[in-house]
């Protein structure tokens, strides 16, 4: 089954759920463009969100859905608003979703868990998942430690359901290996932030295009909290801070409000600039439908002269 089929999407691609920047209206561009949008639940409570679904709703008419970071304060009343609002594709993050499972499939709703791990992933099988999202430490934000040409065919192996590659995933080769390693689709964020209908700051964009392979950084694995970020005056006191053994009440007070002070300030020194190991390769600033376009395009026409690669 391709993630079309599961989704009803033109093309076999999901959004990430990126904390304060996937609104309603941006989730909606990118369904609109053919992929399955999704609202981030990041930062918000269950009546801010409601109010961004409903953006959402009102600026397409195709399928989008809500990503739901498990760890959110106000994670039981988001639960159940997504019920009332009947919506129709959630994945999660940072946690296991099964106490709200029975409800949400009650509701129709299909659910997608993001894992970085097989055993992970197998828990998510077991607590009624539709699919999984197995997603590589290349991605940008919150991380696992395996890569995703690693952990994608191990779980593909593991489990009985579709699985969707995330994670490194900026172009179409990168989109058909990770249909070869037997993902169903994928999902994709750092390339999307370059977008021109992505609300982040003008700064962000450029500094992101301005990056190159290595520009990228883990912070917070002491704290069993990796984040991939952008290296700045921030990322480097932190992990010298990290280093001499900060505890993470030292740490917090550097990283307080770092995405908002990126996404919305446009502080790229000190802000928080959460990106993919493929910041390198984003060189302007495009419609997401021709990123979307290309991206799929591109997929088929690798998929279609593989037979001509000699080994």
């Amino acid at each position: 089954m391709t993630l079309s089929n599961l989704t009803g999407t033109k093309y076999p691609i999901i959004q990430g759920g990126m904390a304060n920047i996937a609104t309603g209206e941006f989730a909606a561009a990118v369904s609109n463009a053919g992929g399955l949008g999704l609202v981030a639940s990041g930062g918000m409570n269950a009546e801010a969100l409601r109010e961004q679904i409903r953006i959402c709703k009102s600026k397409t008419d195709k399928p989008f859905g809500v990503n739901l970071m498990l760890m959110n304060p106000d994670v039981d009343n988001i639960a159940q608003m997504l019920v009332e609002e009947k919506v129709q594709f959630i994945t999660t993050g940072a946690g296991n979703p099964g106490k709200y499972m029975a409800a949400w499939k009650e509701m129709g709703a299909k659910v997608f868990p993001v894992v970085a791990s097989v055993a992970l992933a197998k828990i998510m099988v077991r607590a009624g998942a539709d699919a999984i999202i197995a997603e590589g430490g290349e991605s940008g934000g919150h991380v696992g430690d395996m890569t995703t040409m690693t952990l994608l065919p191990q779980v593909v192996e593991a489990v009985n359901i579709p699985v969707i590659a995330a994670g490194g995933i900026a172009s179409g080769k990168q989109m058909a290996a990770a249909l070869m390693l037997g993902a169903c689709g994928v999902q994709i964020g750092t390339c999307l932030l370059v977008s021109e209908e992505c609300p982040i700051h003008e700064n962000y964009k450029q500094t992101l295009i301005k990056s190159k392979d290595n520009s990228t950084t883990v912070t917070g694995r002491s704290q069993g909290a990796p984040v991939r970020i952008i290296k700045n005056e921030m990322a480097r006191e932190y992990l010298k801070l990290e280093a001499s053994g900060a505890n993470r009440e030292e740490l917090e007070k550097i990283t307080l409000g770092g995405l908002r002070r990126a996404v919305n300030d446009g502080d790229m020194i000190r802000g928080s600039v959460m990106a993919g190991q493929v910041c390198g390769q984003l060189n302007a600033i495009r419609p997401v439908k021709e990123i979307m376009d290309e991206l799929y395009s591109g997929a088929k026409r690798t998929l279609a002269t593989a037979n001509t690669i000699a080994i």
